[in-house]
Parts: C-alpha cells; structure tokens; sequence
C-alpha cells in the first residue's frame, strides 16, 4: 500500500525561520531532514495515510461527463495511521480552505490553476475515480506534497448505512438544529440512527456566516464517537468490515480493494485513537465575494505535519 503514493515524503523546507545549520549538523545531514526551531526531524517512512471524502452526492456513485458535476467534497479528512506507536489521528480540513485548484474543461483537459475552495475540486472530471484523484492531489498540494496511500470518497447519503453499521452513535448537539429534528436541542444527548446521522453530519444553515465551521466541529465529534463503535464492532466482529464494505459499494469510489480493508480493520481496532487524536486546521473564515473562505495559518499546519508526521533525530 505504501507503494500507491505519488511521493515517497513531503516536500518540506530544509531550513525555516532564517535558521541555519551548525557545521555538525552540516557533516551529519541527510537528505529530507528538516531543522525547524533548532530541532531536526525526519520523515516517518512507515506512516499510511488516507484521504476521505464526503460528497454531496444523494444517490448511487455514476459516472458524469467531463465538466463540473463530479459533486464538491462536503467532508475532507485525512487519516493517518503509524504502525510505530499504533495509533491513529485524523486530520479535518475545512472545506472553504484557499488553496490551489486545478480547472478543466468539458473535454477534460486542464486550462489553468486558481485559488478557491478546496472542496470544489472534485466536482471537476467524471465523478468516479477522475475527480478523486484531482481532490487527491489538491489535498497532497496543501500538505506540502505528502504522501497519500488511498482514497474513500463516499456519498453522504451513505452516512446513514454506515452509522447503523456500527450500531448508531451517541452525541451531545452542539449546536441548536431542533427546526430540523427536535432531538436536536443544543445539549441534548441523543444515539443517532438512520437519517439522523446523515442530518447531524451533513445539515448547515448556508445563510449563517461560519456554518461550514460549525458543521466541521460537529463532524468532527461525530468521528470521534464513531471510531471508538467501529474499533469495537471490528474486535468482535472479524466480518463486519467486509459487510459494511459491500453495503456503501455502490455509494463509494475507492482504490482501497476489499481485501486490503480486510487485512487493516482487524490490525486498526488494536491502534490507539482517543479526542486528542483529531486535529484540524488553524485559520480565519472570511466572506469572500460569493462564498466564504478559511485562510489557514501556514506555520500551523507546517508545524502540524511535523508532530503527527515526522520524528525528531537526536
């Protein structure tokens, strides 16, 4: 599986922060290292690292023709998995993030690169494996070309399938969405079955400023509860990833075969992943001409990268 990344590791800086290397440093340096606050690290080559996606897509997966209609990517989080300590962190990114994005015409063929939404890659190419490659290699963009290994890219109306799956999840509403679901009263505890799941993960108000934000931190919450159920259900049940697996199939493009998630979900309910495990990015939310847009902090998420992704030489 390491083997299907475009790269073999980011492509971070050397030297940061007009810092420089100290002549020991120069004679024991190593290609890919970074020195960064006057510590140096290096890239953590076992690492396995997956891009979700949930598009707003309420149908089965079809292929489109070349144009705009792949359907943005709602939901974007990356996973990553370290086979070193077994653990799991999962990294959300906000989908408003500015950042580069490929556009193409009805053909197919690339015309020129803007800065927008990142959610709006996918709905470039055929909405099957096409766009998934371009939110693919949008998302390898913005994390300094870091190695992806796989993609998932499932449509929301699938949220459903998946929740009861596991045997639904138990939340605290954040926020008050009652207008949609009276069970939906900020504060109340609720287990979230069938279209439940699916509102509470997908719904935001558009007229709000922010609700991408807010929908993120409920998403967020959302995965946190979910994988501790998966992690159980996986330890008790050896086939319940290849059923769940054939259930979404048809709501799901993925280069993940059936028999790689069979060989990681028994090996994965054994990695550690608690709320400190989720991280997202650092910015600001502004409106935009049209849309709002999140302004990540660049050494942010460089710093990030470094702490989930990379180790320290001593």
């Amino acid at each position: 599986m390491q083997g299907k990344a475009a790269t073999a590791q980011p492509d971070l800086q050397i030297v940061i922060d007009d810092q420089t290397l100290t002549r020991e440093e120069k004679e024991k340096w190593q290609e890919g290292w970074v020195k960064y606050q006057d510590a140096i690290y290096q890239y953590n080559e076992e690492m396995i690292t997956f891009l979700i996606m949930g598009i707003d897509k309420s149908s089965d997966v079809k292929e489109v023709a070349e144009g705009t209609d792949g359907g943005q990517a709602d939901a974007l989080f990356l996973a990553a998995l370290n086979p070193k300590d077994k653990s799991i962190k999962v990294i959300g990114i906000n989908r408003n993030t500015i950042t580069d994005i490929d556009i193409y015409d009805e053909n197919g063929e690339y015309v020129t690169t803007i800065k927008s939404q990142i959610a709006i890659q996918h709905g470039f190419g055929n909405g099957v494996e096409e766009s998934c490659e371009y939110q693919k290699r949008a998302v390898e963009n913005l994390f300094y070309q870091l190695p992806v290994h796989g993609y998932a890219a499932v449509n929301m109306s699938a949220v459903s399938a998946i929740n009861d799956a596991v045997g639904g999840v138990d939340v605290t509403v954040l926020e008050d969405m009652s207008g949609i679901n009276e069970k939906f009263t900020e504060g109340n505890q609720v287990h979230l079955m069938g279209e439940e799941a699916f509102w509470y993960v997908k719904y935001r108000d558009t007229a709000v400023f922010g609700s991408a934000d807010a929908r993120l931190e409920r998403q967020k919450q959302y995965l946190n509860s979910f994988i501790a159920a998966a992690k159980r259900l996986a330890k008790g049940n050896a086939s319940a990833v290849i059923e769940l697996y054939q259930t979404i199939r048809s709501q799901m493009v993925t280069d993940v075969t059936l028999a790689e998630a069979a060989y990681l979900a028994p090996i994965l309910a054994d990695y550690e992943f608690n709320e400190n495990s989720f991280y997202t990015l650092t910015g600001e939310t502004v409106m935009g001409e049209q849309f709002e847009e999140f302004y990540y902090d660049e050494k942010a998420l460089y710093e990030m990268i470094l702490d989930i992704f990379y180790e320290k030489v001593e």
